[in-house]
């Protein structure tokens, strides 16, 4: 049996090179405020992994996606080892774009704090008189760079991601920002609405797109995930405080009432994010994992 070892490692995925394509495996590991936690969060690879490919099919109407298979049988011999079942997915090959693409349906976290001190959220004015955690008019786009691993990302205009992808693809920069918008919002509303129907409210996310060999925009990395993304329960959302969530937000907030905790945490949190991250999976796909 060939042994594989990863080309690239990131704060939870290693990406392995398989010739023409390659293998994406998500790791128990979490990480919060750009740092790497020292638990692992047990089944958690496999929730990133099979919800991820719960989306990638729900939205291929929209565009395509990098995803070409999650079972094992599809892969070469070493992937079909246990730590490797159900937390990998085989995926084409991509360049990526230097963009994360952010969408923001609900004013939470940072965004909150911003509108607090300014009325605005990435540059863009919002109504006077919003509540923590009100519904937004229409959902915005806030880019950002994305940073090397430790390093912090920075949120950037619309306007700046034209710069950023025109410095790498020359005549290109705004066909491809405006691409990235748009698919971005369109993917937002989807499957948004969709959720919704399963009593789950997507705050906000983000999306990674790379290009094919024919030059054509491609969605890749994950897709809707409680690691990527906020989800709310519908059933109690109050505007006007936070809310509880089914994503990391519940790390996040440990880790911020325990800051000498070095990012140690106890079972019990353990336990309950894992819970939570199923809880948000069965809802949103109907199914057990």
């Amino acid at each position: 049996m060939t042994e594989f070892k990863p080309v690239k490692e990131g704060k939870v995925r290693e990406i392995y090179d398989n010739g023409d394509s390659l293998i994406m495996v998500a790791t128990d590991r979490i990480s919060a405020f750009d740092v790497i936690l020292k638990n692992k969060i047990t089944k958690k690879g496999t929730v990133l992994t099979q919800m991820s490919k719960f989306w990638f099919d729900y939205t291929r109407d929209l565009l395509p996606n990098h995803m070409i298979s999650v079972d094992p049988a599809d892969m070469p011999e070493y992937f079909r080892q246990p730590q490797f079942t159900g937390n990998s997915m085989l995926c084409r090959k991509l360049k990526m774009l230097p963009i994360e693409c952010i969408v923001r349906g609900y004013i939470t976290g940072s965004g909150w704090a911003s509108y607090q001190k300014t009325g605005k959220v990435c540059g863009i004015t919002l109504p006077e008189g919003l509540r923590e955690s009100d519904k937004l008019p229409e959902p915005i786009y806030t880019p950002s760079t994305k940073a090397d691993l430790g390093d912090h990302d920075e949120n950037i205009s619309y306007e700046q991601s034209i710069d950023v992808l025109e410095k790498v693809f020359p005549g290109k920069g705004k066909e491809y920002a405006t691409k990235l918008r748009d698919y971005t919002l369109a993917l937002y509303k989807k499957c948004a609405d969709y959720a919704l129907s399963r009593g789950i409210i997507i705050a906000d996310t983000k999306f990674e797109f790379g290009l094919d060999e024919e030059g054509n925009v491609v969605l890749g990395d994950e897709m809707l995930t409680p690691d990527s993304s906020r989800f709310w329960p519908l059933e109690g959302y109050e505007p006007g405080h936070g809310q509880p969530s089914f994503d990391k937000q519940f790390v996040r907030d440990w880790l911020k009432a325990n800051p000498d905790s070095d990012y140690n945490l106890p079972q019990e949190v353990i336990d309950k994010t894992i819970d939570k991250y199923l809880e948000a999976y069965e809802l949103l796909t109907g199914e057990k994992l």
